[in-house]
C-alpha cells in the first residue's frame, strides 16, 4: 500500500478532485498548505509599498492507494493538476508500513 501526497495549486482542486473520484478513487484527505519551490515566491504592491510574499498557497492532497493503482492514480493528478507554467506542484508516493481504522481496529486494506 502507498501514500501518494500531491501538492498542486489551489484553483485545480476541484478539478484534480472530480478526476480522482471518476477514476474511482472512494477517499482522500485535502489540507490547505503554503510554501515555495524553486519559484521562491513573488513581489506584491500594497498601497503603494512593495513587499515579498516567500510563501504561496497550495493544496495537499493525501491518498491511500493499493501498490497496483499508483500509476493510474500519478497520472490522473498530473493530467488534471498542469497548467504547463511554474509551480504546479509535485506529487511524493511513500511506502505505508500499516493502516488501521480507528472505529473498528481494522488493519490494512480492510481498513481503507
Amino acid at each position: 500500500m502507498k501514500l501518494v501526497s500531491a501538492i498542486i495549486k489551489p484553483f485545480k482542486l476541484q478539478e484534480v478532485r472530480e478526476s480522482l473520484v471518476a477514476a474511482g478513487v472512494e477517499g482522500l484527505t485535502i489540507t490547505e498548505v503554503k510554501g515555495y519551490g524553486r519559484q521562491k515566491g513573488h513581489t506584491e504592491l500594497y498601497r503603494g509599498a512593495e513587499y515579498s510574499v516567500d510563501t504561496l498557497p497550495k493544496m495537499k492532497l493525501e491518498i491511500l492507494v493499493a501498490d497496483e493503482g499508483v500509476q493510474n492514480v500519478t497520472d490522473v493528478i498530473m493530467n488534471s493538476a498542469a497548467t504547463g507554467k511554474i509551480g504546479d506542484g509535485k506529487i511524493f508516493i511513500t511506502n505505508l508500513e500499516d493502516v488501521i481504522r480507528i472505529r473498528t481496529g481494522e488493519t490494512g486494506s480492510d481498513a481503507v
